[in-house]
């Protein structure tokens, strides 16, 4: 089969590989039907990288697929079933995953980043990473299913009470998930910062009451023109803007930080956390979120395939990334089988 294989020092191949075969009583075998380029492939194939992988390894760590195979000591799913894959395994067993956090898991591991993910044909995986989904979802919404789940997560964490206005810092794949998932939840007003004229663009589509050019207009004072007080909510979907978020909301209202940057170093006027009770939130991938993100997508209430830009076959991975590093895409899908 062939698949997109991480070589190391940003290097990508698009190789012919052996297919894979079960080896364990637990595993599944999956013939994937789309892949979705995400931020983090971008990171791994930087140079340095941005986010570490294994050389060697197939990426991709967003797909849907079918059950071809499984395992004898496979209940949860049958051959046919369509399922979505959550690619970070954990152990079940740390001193976090027994405090009910296994996104906090000291040992786990990510399909697509460290094991062989959905850049490919075929994949196996372990049968608890499955989640079923109906073959009726639009395999172009069932494929940002990943994702999903990591923006719902989030979103459970902010307390959203219907008309809060929210500042979403950055509409780039995740900032678009929240602004579709912030609509469906009744949120106020929904003030977008971004720079790009294409994201900016979309995200006006999408719903956004304001779209905001942090390099053109002084945005503390649109943002306090368009809400009195300050952002009830702001979401910093980038991973840098730690700073510009404290300046925007409201006295006693929420900060969630989503967006990572291992380079961001922000200076912050400490005082002003305590001084205005405000509340200061991290959210890192997803915690029990994939049941209710299958839910979603099978509702069909938040439309996550209008985010979807760009379809090509495996051999054009290299195409889609290219776009991805360029910004001139939103969600990027693989489709291995073409």
């Amino acid at each position: 089969m062939f698949a997109g294989v991480f070589e190391g020092e940003g290097k990508l191949s698009i190789k012919e590989v052996p297919e894979p075969k079960l080896t364990k009583p637990d595993e599944v075998l999956i013939k994937v039907e789309r892949a979705g380029i995400c931020g983090t492939d971008i990171h791994i194939l930087e140079v340095p990288p941005g986010h570490p992988a294994t050389p060697g390894a197939i990426l991709g760590h967003e797909y849907v697929g079918i059950v071809q195979e499984k395992g004898e000591a496979v209940t949860n799913v049958d051959i046919g079933d369509r399922v979505v894959i959550d690619p970070n395994l954990t152990c079940g067993i740390c001193r976090y995953c027994r405090r009910g956090l296994p996104n906090m898991c000291e040992n786990f591991t990510t399909l697509g980043i460290y094991l062989d993910g959905g850049f490919a044909q075929y994949n196996v995986a372990p049968s608890k990473a499955l989640y079923k989904i109906s073959k009726d979802v639009p395999v172009k919404r069932a494929a940002l299913a990943e994702p999903l789940s990591c923006v719902v997560n989030a979103v459970r964490k902010l307390n959203l009470q219907t008309g809060d206005n929210v500042v979403l810092i950055g509409a780039g794949p995740m900032g678009l998930l929240f602004l579709l998932m912030l609509k469906a939840q009744g949120a106020g007003k929904i003030i977008v910062l971004e720079p790009t004229p294409f994201r900016a663009k979309i995200a006006k589509e999408l719903g956004a009451s304001i779209v905001l050019n942090p390099k053109e207009v002084d945005v503390r004072e649109a943002v306090l023109d368009l809400t009195e007080l300050g952002a009830d909510i702001v979401i910093d979907a980038v991973g840098s803007q730690f700073e510009t978020a404290i300046n925007l909301v409201r006295r006693g209202g929420t900060v969630i930080l989503f967006g990572m940057n291992e380079n961001a170093h922000p200076q912050i006027k400490q005082i002003l956390v305590p001084r205005y009770e405000l509340k200061v939130l991290g959210s890192y991938i997803s915690w029990f979120s994939f049941p209710q993100t299958v839910a979603i997508l099978e509702s069909g209430n938040v439309p996550v395939e209008k985010l979807v830009t760009h379809e090509f076959p495996i051999r054009q991975l290299k195409d889609g990334t290219e776009i991805m590093k360029r910004g001139e895409g939103v969600k990027i899908l693989i489709n291995p089988q073409e």
